[in-house]
């Protein structure tokens, strides 16, 4: 299995993992916070398992940015 290969398998099980983390976040505000209609619990801080899965979606993402980079500069040398 060489590189290339190794990255691509790894840029899909992020993707699920990403998609399954994102899912699982609370679903608090829902889209009236987005159209102005704040709530009271949008500054509140996040604790337990919503700080957990909020902190693994960002490493989540970074990670899946720099695969997916590591693809193309692989992609684009050979």
């Amino acid at each position: 299995m060489d590189w290339k290969t190794t990255l691509n398998v790894s840029q899909i099980i992020l993707s699920i993992i990403l998609v399954v983390v994102i899912l699982l976040q609370q679903q608090g505000s829902g889209l009236g916070s987005m159209f102005g209609n704040v709530g009271g619990e949008s500054y509140r801080s996040k604790r337990g398992a919503e700080k957990l899965f909020y902190n693994a979606t960002i490493i989540l993402i970074v990670l899946f940015i720099v695969n997916g980079l590591a693809i193309a500069i692989l992609s684009a040398n050979s």
